[in-house]
């Protein structure tokens, strides 16, 4: 059934602007799925409070789809899903299930979760209680990677909660985050009066949309706005669990796959084929449940796991101290493109490899980072009007020649580095040193 009630909740569109791969006609895509949805009765249509109102009704737990409908990322899953193989369907039977795509009046003391990712599902108790969460970079990056493994094993572990929610109770407290400025994104300053509750379906609908990122940008905004440099969580939000050294199977969902030696998990006595069944006190049915954790832990502090190792049950700590959030890569986050124009005034910047350092003449150890991008229009030109170009090999910023990553760098300027400051940096054009001042905004 459709429905297109005055509250929506959900997970919109990736501008152009913010250079994610949509599908050309992205109007009609929307409007396409809109017409599919109004035929099928098994799904609740952008419409969160009645799906509320099913779960308390038949005492099923809710499962919220969330999805960028235009967006090329995640299409394979999101098919998948809606065409309910024959490994989800007898799960999904046992939800009452609801799709929806935007985010203009998204109730942010209950979602909260990776902005940047264009499909996503919370799972949820009908008294709103959140059992977890589920998002894949995997499947971020590959639009086509239409694996369900990790989807069916978050399904079974959160029927299993449901099953024994009075026991668990307690333990899921903290799965809610943290009380928000604002009750929806429309009440954020850097969207309110530009955007409405409400799609318009009668005009130009995605135009109408708030899209997910944006309520990560208008926080940032409304911090830069104010000439302050941005905390860590709003640079590197969701850190994956490669940040504390553990990389986890794909199909053995919050299982151990590896531990990097000298990292945090290494440290913390986590071994391969460890099976991580809590963190912090809460039951895991995702690796996004671990993202969720990290994100809300602080820099310094310990995070409490029980694990499984052959069979045998075992408390662990990981402790967290000094640099690890700064490890995530945020290169490939929606939310970066905007964090460029704060930090490179616009441009995109990447490493060089190791056989052009050599031909760069630049040594190993030492910073070398091309311009591979330089924006055109608005914020993003400043590094343009201040004389960069593309190709530009930045060897030196602000005295230090320390070889970092773009996400270093960033990372670095959002800490330290105010709006209108301006950074002497030197670059190699045509192997000939060049200075220049780069803007920061």
């Amino acid at each position: 059934m459709k429905r297109f009630p005055a509250v929506f909740a959900g997970f919109l569109f990736l501008s152009t602007s913010s250079f994610a791969e949509t599908v050309k006609d992205r109007e009609g895509a929307v409007r396409k799925d809109a017409e599919k949805m109004e035929e099928n009765s098994r799904w609740i249509y952008n419409d969160i409070d009645a799906g509320f109102a099913e779960a308390e009704k038949t005492g099923k737990p809710l499962m919220v789809v969330l999805r960028c409908v235009p967006c090329l990322a995640c299409m394979g899953i999101d098919t998948e899903v809606l065409i309910e193989n024959r490994d989800l369907t007898p799960l999904m039977d046992q939800f009452v299930r609801v799709r929806v795509i935007n985010a203009n009046a998204l109730d942010l003391s209950l979602f909260q979760f990776d902005f940047d990712l264009s499909f996503s599902v919370l799972f949820f108790h009908p008294d709103k209680t959140i059992y977890g969460r589920f998002g894949s970079w995997e499947h971020q990056k590959d639009s086509q990677n239409r694996a369900t493994s990790g989807l069916k094993q978050a399904m079974e572990r959160v029927l299993a909660l449901h099953k024994g929610f009075e026991n668990y109770k307690t333990a899921l407290s903290g799965k809610k985050g943290s009380p928000m400025p604002y009750q929806t994104p429309v009440d954020m300053p850097q969207l309110k009066g530009k955007y409405r509750s409400e799609l318009d379906w009668n005009g130009q609908v995605v135009k109408s949309c708030v899209h997910c990122h944006q309520i990560g940008d208008a926080a940032r905004l409304a911090i830069r706005d104010r000439g302050e440099t941005l905390p860590l969580e709003l640079i590197a939000p969701y850190p994956a669990p490669e940040a504390v050294g553990l990389t986890m199977a794909q199909d053995a969902v919050t299982t151990i796959e590896s531990v990097a030696p000298e990292s945090p998990a290494a440290a913390g006595g986590f071994q391969n084929g460890d099976l991580i069944q809590f963190l912090k006190g809460q039951p895991l049915i995702s690796v996004a449940d671990i993202s969720w954790i990290l994100h809300e832990s602080a820099e310094e502090g310990e995070i409490t796991a029980t694990v499984v190792r052959a069979g045998q049950k075992m408390e662990l700590v990981l402790p967290l101290s000094g640099d690890w959030r700064k490890k995530a890569d945020i290169s490939r986050r929606v939310g970066t493109w905007p964090m460029r124009a704060m930090a490179f005034g616009g441009m995109k910047l990447e490493a060089l490899d190791e056989s052009a350092r050599r031909r760069a003449g630049i040594e190993d150890g030492k910073l070398a980072l091309e311009a591979i991008h330089v924006g055109q229009y608005n914020k993003h030109a400043a590094a343009k009007k201040a004389g960069f170009q593309k190709g530009d090999i930045i060897i030196e910023v602000g005295g230090s020649d320390e070889a970092m990553t773009e996400s270093s760098l960033l990372t670095r300027h959002m800490l330290t580095r105010k709006p209108g400051e301006k950074v002497p940096t030197v670059v190699l054009r045509n192997r000939k040193r060049v200075e220049l001042q780069m803007p920061i905004q």
